[in-house]
């Protein structure tokens, strides 16, 4: 057997599968990845991505920060690929658990998922760090340079995590749980570079740890099954689900 004819008998056979993703799910529907270093990039922008996105930098140039995160991070004209959209009907045969992912895009909800856990938070959520009202996306992407409340006039920030800032541990248990639990975990699209997230693929305790990716990552020695090409392609090729 093929190895995609192997995740193919896998899928069938389990009804207790979890998915964890990172940017490489998302950049097939046109999302950059922004740590990729790119021509744009470098005209744009006098700091390297890591150092814009995180909180000491939010602190001291708000409006960088923001510049950036419209630019760069906001994109609502992107529509869910065949891996989302895959994930999705898994989801609804019963097959599939729980998504985990990096993304903070929404895509995986778009599609039709309803268990989404958002280790990084999410750009449509934004609240006011005075009131804490909550605003979407797009109000976000109409406003100038510091984003405010049109409430209370307090500084409105993206309910995303931050370098610096600690991922939400309650999101963080129920990962956990959902990937201690699961028969298959299929991890896709992530550099596995990332901690604490990258981390949690060593609570897995099965044996069929699926790892499908472009490029090598530091894990694809403990993966049961190795597949590199695009997620998209890859689980889209699934069939009869």
């Amino acid at each position: 057997m093929t190895e995609r004819e192997i995740l193919q008998s896998w899928i069938e056979a389990s009804d207790n599968i979890v998915f964890f993703g990172g940017a490489g799910v998302s950049t097939e529907s046109g999302i950059p990845d922004f740590r990729s270093v790119d021509g744009l990039y470098h005209q744009q922008y006098d700091f390297p991505p890591e150092t814009i996105l995180s909180h000491s930098f939010y602190v001291r140039n708000p409006k960088e920060f923001y510049r950036f995160h419209r630019n760069k991070m906001i994109c609502l004209t992107a529509k869910p690929n065949d891996a989302h959209k895959k994930l999705a009907q898994l989801e609804q045969a019963g097959k599939l658990k729980a998504i985990v992912t990096q993304n903070i895009d929404g895509l995986h909800q778009q599609a039709g998922s309803k268990v989404v856990l958002e280790l990084h938070g999410s750009v449509h959520r934004n609240y006011c760090q005075n009131c804490h009202t909550l605003y979407d996306a797009q109000y976000m992407l109409d406003s100038e340079d510091i984003p405010v409340c049109s409430k209370c006039g307090g500084n409105v920030k993206p309910d995303v995590v931050l370098y610096e800032e600690s991922l939400d541990m309650d999101v963080m248990r129920e990962a956990i749980s959902y990937i201690s639990k699961a028969n298959v975990l299929i991890v896709g699209g992530t550099s596995l570079a990332v901690y604490p997230a990258a981390g949690l693929i060593d609570y897995y305790n099965g044996n069929k740890l699926v790892l499908i990716n472009r490029d090598a990552t530091p894990m694809d020695r403990q993966a049961n099954l190795l597949i590199q090409g695009n997620i998209g392609e890859v689980l889209g090729g699934i069939h009869g689900i």
